[in-house]
């Protein structure tokens, strides 16, 4: 990304921005690229990995201010936000087609990106730059069409905003942050937009601050375990200090749990307070706790990752969501 009337993400994969790959140098051990065998290796094949299909999940944030208004009992709601995903999931894959187009020639000389099917030459670079168009045009077009006007405008933003952190934002230090935490902020505030469900402030920060404290501890992660100075993968991780990142993600891990705190002992329209959500803090300060020590560590990697190989951590989480959930229905 957030935002309704409750509290309502690499580019580079998104915790870092649907284009990672763009600024790496190539490495002198680097192989000349192969094509990959079986399903992978054809065109379709490698216009589906070339899509990062392990990315769409991020796309579900789409529901997170729909679900926290208690807004998802109908067949309707359903369908227009199952719509939005999908625009938002092309809108992505033409950012993923155009990044990787543009920086051809640059992973074919990188160990691990020579892989990528644009590079390898399963996808050729002119087909992923038409089609990459294409599916942008597409995507915001269809917006404007099948979604109100507030939902296209953002999708349209969310567009232009990636194709620029493809071609020149990735390289901005402290811009390149924010871009990948709006990406995820965007997602989030779309499917309150597209039913017309207010935002509240609390949700806005709460989510703004969650996806920087994420997007900030993966590439502290990322410096800490290449060491100040080595960009690796991300030319721009040279220009940062381990300790301006841990300062970042230390910062918006604080904001975030400070908002959250803040809208779960408040009142809405002079309502009382759920009991459920004041309990709901409890899990979800633990989670934070939790999943920064993965981040000290550098070893926080993708959230979804670390969610699923962690069961403490997920067993919080699906504490914190039934909570949430009681406190939406009015418990």
């Amino acid at each position: 990304m957030a935002e309704r009337s409750t509290l309502t993400g690499s580019p580079g994969q998104e915790l870092a921005g649907p284009a990672e790959g763009g600024g790496a140098e190539p490495h002198p051990l680097a192989a000349a690229p192969t094509r990959p065998a079986g399903f992978a290796g054809t065109l379709p094949g490698g216009l589906l990995l070339t899509a990062r299909p392990r990315q769409w999940v991020k796309n579900l944030l789409v529901v997170a201010a729909p679900a926290a208004a208690g807004e998802l009992a109908s067949m309707r709601t359903v369908l227009e936000l199952a719509l939005v995903f999908i625009l938002f999931t092309a809108a992505a894959a033409a950012v993923y087609l155009l990044n990787d187009a543009r920086d051809a020639e640059a992973d074919r000389a990188h160990p691990d990106k020579c892989r990528r099917p644009v590079a390898a030459g399963t996808v050729p670079v002119p087909l992923a730059y038409a089609l990459g168009s294409v599916l942008a045009v597409a995507a915001t077009g269809a917006a404007a069409l099948l979604c109100n006007t507030a939902t296209a405008a953002l999708l349209a933003a969310y567009v232009v905003m990636q194709i620029a952190y493809c071609l020149r934002l990735k390289r901005v230090l402290v811009v390149d942050l924010a871009v990948v935490t709006a990406g995820f902020v965007m997602r989030a505030m779309s499917g309150g937009l597209a039913l017309g469900i207010p935002l509240s402030r609390w949700f806005l920060i709460t989510a703004g601050f969650g996806a920087l404290f994420m997007v900030a501890g993966k590439r502290y992660s990322e410096a800490l375990l290449m060491g100040e100075g080595e960009g690796g993968t991300r030319a721009l991780l040279r220009e940062y200090t381990v300790g301006y990142l841990r300062f970042v993600w230390q910062l918006a891990a604080g904001v975030a749990v400070l908002a959250y705190c803040l809208w779960a002992l408040g009142t809405d329209a002079g309502a009382g307070v759920s009991l459920c959500r004041q309990l709901s803090m409890v899990p979800l300060i633990c989670a934070v706790l939790r999943y920064g020590v993965f981040v000290d560590r550098g070893s926080a990697g993708s959230p979804e990752d670390v969610l699923l190989r962690d069961r403490p951590l997920a067993v919080t989480a699906v504490c914190w969501g039934v909570l949430y959930g009681l406190s939406v229905a009015g418990l």
